[in-house]
């Protein structure tokens, strides 16, 4: 049944925690935006080091997405050519659109990577709320 399925249930977890940290992206951003305007408001206020910290944090979490979206797609048979970003089935050597050759050690991610990157999403995920509290408490200053 397809309701049980364990890749389904990999999917699913892969997605619940892209959606999470979209969540947490998107909250970089405000607070980029507070920091900045709080800058621009009061030009004795140096806010460079937290801007660049979230500014860090976005780009981390914008890899593990990427990463997490290659293990769907791996999860679904396929993976992503390279050169062109098209879907490609896995057994393929070659991109069916653009012909570039697969590199077969990079299209297959490791099973331990991904349940020690599962491990490290609950870390980053319990770290970011302690980066979050820092402006709120500084905005109110």
């Amino acid at each position: 049944m397809a309701l049980f399925d364990p890749k389904a249930k990999n999917i699913a977890n892969y997605q619940k925690s892209i959606d999470e940290k979209k969540v947490s992206i998107s909250r970089y951003y405000d607070e980029i935006g507070r920091y900045y305007y709080n800058q621009y408001k009061d030009l004795n206020v140096d806010n460079t080091k937290d801007i660049n910290t979230r500014c860090e944090a976005i780009t981390r979490l914008t890899k593990e997405i990427e990463d997490l979206n290659v293990k769907i797609l791996y999860e679904k048979g396929l993976k992503l050519c390279p050169n062109c970003r098209t879907e490609n089935n896995l057994e393929y050597t070659f991109c069916f659109k653009c012909g570039s050759r697969f590199d077969e050690k990079a299209a297959q991610p490791d099973v331990e990577v991904a349940t020690e990157e599962k491990a490290a999403t609950t870390d980053s995920a319990e770290a970011a709320p302690e980066i979050e509290e820092k402006p709120e408490e500084s905005a109110e200053e």
